[in-house]
């Protein structure tokens, strides 16, 4: 095996490698119900207190995501949609699992539009 053949051959062993820290994970329902009580405050910020505003639940489980100071925590990833009159919104809520508790790591909020 010549030198060439042999680097191809050690780089595309390692490509699986590089990938397989990313792999998907699906998110836990632990947290649904905090996540709904979340995105109703989430809402009622976003909107000045409408008092319009309501949330569906349950809150829906994404694929988890790395948490980007620490490679080998994940978050889970929880959607919740709400509406305000003829307004949709997307909710998405981030949580470290920590024992027993959801501590809150991040929320967007999407107004559902076709501009």
């Amino acid at each position: 095996m010549t030198r060439m053949q042999l680097t191809l051959a050690l780089a595309l062993l390692a490509v699986p490698a590089l990938g397989a820290h990313a792999a998907t994970k699906p998110s836990s329902n632990a947290c649904a119900a905090d996540a709904v009580i979340q995105a109703k405050k989430l809402l009622a910020f976003h909107t000045d207190d409408d008092d319009r505003a309501e949330v569906s639940g349950p809150a829906k489980p994404l694929p988890s995501i790395v948490n980007p100071a620490n490679a080998k925590q994940r978050f889970d990833v929880l959607e919740v949609w709400g509406y305000v009159y003829k307004g949709q919104y997307r909710m998405r809520l981030e949580y470290y699992r920590l024992g027993n508790d959801c501590v809150l790591m991040g929320q967007e909020i999407l107004e559902h539009a076709s501009l």
